[in-house]
């Protein structure tokens, strides 16, 4: 078979050509499928990342611990604080407290307490931060006792306009506590000697490896004498009551929430539910108020993958009986 120019007609060379147009095709499909797929890829994740950026949004406004933005709700709520267990440091409430009582959209914070109380230097701290928000930003702070609120925990609830608690709850202790354990015997048993350097008769006041000697005796007392007036004296300002007659009853005894009501100590009976529905009344909210609760810290890796593990960690709480210390403390 020949050519138009004379030349045979090669089948191979046929094939050649054929074969080198479908596979320019092909690459050109293969080249549009690419970009196609790549513009997929491109949208899906800008989509993707639009919405995760949403969902965070709404997340972080909804969990806000106290922040101005909020969704629904706004002038109608009321922040909840948490004092729980033993008090042993100011934070995170006074944080909580000083946060919520700078937020202009809460418009009263309800401290719901479950604590025997603690330190006394840290259970003053929250006490006048619950002060200075009363006086300073004119806001209501009511308090709702669950199971117990005695001790420090009741030296913070004076400091407040109202105080609820249930019937059984145990409410009061009023008084100062300092103790330690004196393993003076057991160092003699084991054939052990405890060396002190000092620079004063009371510097080492407290050594847990010998008694107290009578002046140290006497100069601990007056400590705690003071530190005691202080409780009394908070009380009796908070509760509108005569000194004396707070002082009568501070005899480190608690009281049931009953009991306590018969005794001016608080204000009514009635669980946090009831806090929350005269709170809500008393500040010019109708309806069902939106409850903000300070987000939860969440500090190690351990607690991101597992949740919260702080219960099943020694704490300082937990290890209080090692401590020494002046405690507003019901034990």
């Amino acid at each position: 078979m020949s050519t138009s120019d004379g030349r045979l007609a090669s089948p191979l060379r046929d094939s050649e050509a054929a074969w080198a147009v479908a596979k320019c095709y092909t690459f050109s499909m293969s080249e549009r499928r690419s970009r196609t797929l790549l513009w997929i890829l491109i949208g899906g994740g800008a989509f993707f990342l639009f919405v995760l950026a949403v969902f965070t949004l709404v997340y972080l406004t909804l969990h806000a611990a106290g922040g101005e933005a909020g969704l629904g709700g706004f002038g109608d709520r009321i922040g909840v604080v948490d004092l729980d267990g033993v008090i042993l440091s100011p934070q995170p409430v006074v944080g909580q407290l000083k946060k919520f009582g700078d937020d202009s959209s809460i418009k009263a914070i309800i401290l719901h307490v479950n604590s025997p109380g603690g330190g006394v230097a840290a259970s003053e701290e929250i006490y006048r931060e619950v002060k200075r928000i009363r006086a300073e930003k004119k806001k209501k702070v009511v308090v709702s006792i669950e199971t117990v609120g005695a001790s420090g925990a009741f030296y913070v609830a004076s400091a407040c306009d109202k105080i609820y608690a249930d019937q059984g709850s145990i409410v009061g202790s009023i008084g100062v506590i300092a103790q330690w354990v004196n393993y003076g015997d057991l160092l003699k048993w084991a054939k052990l000697k405890d060396v002190v350097i000092k620079t004063g008769e009371f510097k080492d006041t407290g050594n847990p490896s010998r008694d107290l000697t009578p002046a140290e005796q006497a100069y601990m007392q007056s400590l705690i004498n003071n530190m005691f007036g202080q409780f009394v004296k908070a009380v009796s300002d908070g509760r509108g009551m005569k000194f004396d007659d707070v002082k009568a009853i501070a005899d480190g005894k608690v009281w049931t929430g009953e009991q306590a009501k018969d005794m001016k100590l608080i204000d009514s009976v009635g669980d946090f539910e009831a806090a929350v529905a005269d709170t809500a009344k008393s500040v010019g909210i109708s309806g069902e108020p939106t409850l903000v609760h300070p987000e939860k810290e969440r500090r190690t890796l351990m607690d991101l993958l597992l949740g919260d593990v702080s219960p099943y960690i020694p704490s300082r709480e937990k290890m209080l009986e090692q401590q020494v210390g002046f405690y507003y403390l019901w034990k």
